[in-house]
């Protein structure tokens, strides 16, 4: 009863308009979508030093049907999750794998598609220091950690003779 006489007196809007958003002295306040509101936390953008997010696919051929699996990277931080196609979101909020890196960041990553099963996935990280780890994001497990001294980097295949480490 009081909520259809405030909407009668609330300028004659319609009783079952439902707001997207609206503003108060606090701020404005938006509806989201499940996409949005779950999505991993972002890193500021800083226009000057930007690193792109960069997304590698897999398909471990698992029972129900949906194999598909992605990572992607945000700043220092890598998730992997359960890719359920184009028309259907992915719950970010729970990701088979996350991890932070405190002193590099992620800057390129791939899977090795010949090896990948459903119970364990070889992905291979390039990070922004020269170094290259190896991880099995369903097994939650680092394997191998190359160029940990950061001897490799583009810096010195810009000075071998010809431009590529073998």
């Amino acid at each position: 009863m009081l909520l259809s006489k405030m909407a009668a007196e609330g300028g004659g809007k319609e009783m079952n308009e439902i707001k997207t958003q609206f503003t108060t002295r606090e701020g404005l306040y938006k509806l989201l979508s499940h996409s949005e509101y779950s999505r991993p936390n972002r890193v500021p953008f800083n226009s000057q030093g930007s690193n792109p997010v960069r997304v590698s696919f897999v398909n471990v051929n698992d029972q129900s049907g949906n194999g598909d699996r992605l990572c992607f990277n945000v700043g220092r931080e890598l998730y992997f999750y359960i890719y359920k196609g184009v028309r259907k979101a992915a719950d970010l909020s729970k990701p088979i794998d996350k991890r932070i890196y405190k002193g590099t960041q992620p800057t390129c990553h791939d899977f090795n598609h010949l090896t990948a099963t459903a119970e364990s996935v070889s992905l291979l990280v390039g990070f922004s220091a020269g170094q290259v780890q190896l991880i099995d994001p369903i097994k939650k497990e680092t394997s191998k950690l190359f160029n940990e001294e950061g001897l490799l980097s583009s810096q010195n295949q810009a000075n071998s003779p010809s431009g590529t480490v073998v």
